[in-house]
């Protein structure tokens, strides 16, 4: 794009005042979006507890008496 570009850019005008499209790029729809948060990775819906229990207890492993 140079200075002297024969085509000025367009604008469009939204609630929150006017913006300025940029050629070639498209705007984010719902559906983008949509699609973002549906290709995240699964979040749990609750608190996970502390898995505590063999290989990943923490308190067995500050048993240095047997040693």
């Amino acid at each position: 794009m140079s200075t002297r570009d024969p085509q000025p850019l367009q604008t469009e005008t939204t609630p929150e005042g006017e913006r300025t499209l940029v050629p070639g790029v498209r705007l984010i729809t719902t559906r983008d979006r949509l699609a973002l948060l549906m290709d995240a990775p699964m979040r749990p819906r609750a608190a996970q507890k502390p898995l505590d229990v063999g290989l990943f207890d923490r308190a067995a492993r500050k048993q240095f008496d047997l040693f």
